[in-house]
């Protein structure tokens, strides 16, 4: 398995903890973190554990489901970079109350998502060397 990919999966469950850990500590004591904790929490579940998981997972299978090689390495590296860069900002702007990091986070996460959606068409959209 690519190293990237092992990366989104390894950090897809560090975001699941740090999630599950901010909705305990806002349980317990709501004033103790600051922001808009469930939209944080929510985006670092589904956004960081959950849509992660699918791009290690994802970058890894999809491809060999159809005996072909990922169509870019270079496209999967740079939306592992967007993604990583997009939730820890959309979670501090919400956090902080600042929307422009929201906005930049969220930008960020959709790019990733556009990279991720384009690299597995490309990559599926031949006829695969194991059909006949």
């Amino acid at each position: 398995m690519h190293r990237r990919n092992r990366l989104f999966v390894a950090i897809a469950l560090a975001y699941g903890l740090a999630g599950g850990l901010l909705a305990l500590a806002h349980l317990a004591a709501p004033d103790l973190v600051p922001g808009n904790v469930p939209k944080a929490h929510a985006h670092m579940m589904l956004l960081g554990f959950v849509l992660m998981t699918i791009y290690g997972v994802g970058l890894h299978v999809i491809p060999r489901f159809g005996g072909y090689p990922l169509r870019s390495e270079r496209i999967a590296t740079w939306q592992f970079w967007l993604a990583n860069a997009g939730l820890p900002l959309m979670v501090a702007g919400w956090l902080a109350w600042v929307d422009w990091l929201v906005t930049l986070g969220g930008a960020a996460t959709v790019a990733a998502m556009a990279l991720f959606a384009a690299n597995m068409a490309a990559t599926v959209r031949h006829k695969s060397p194991l059909e006949k």
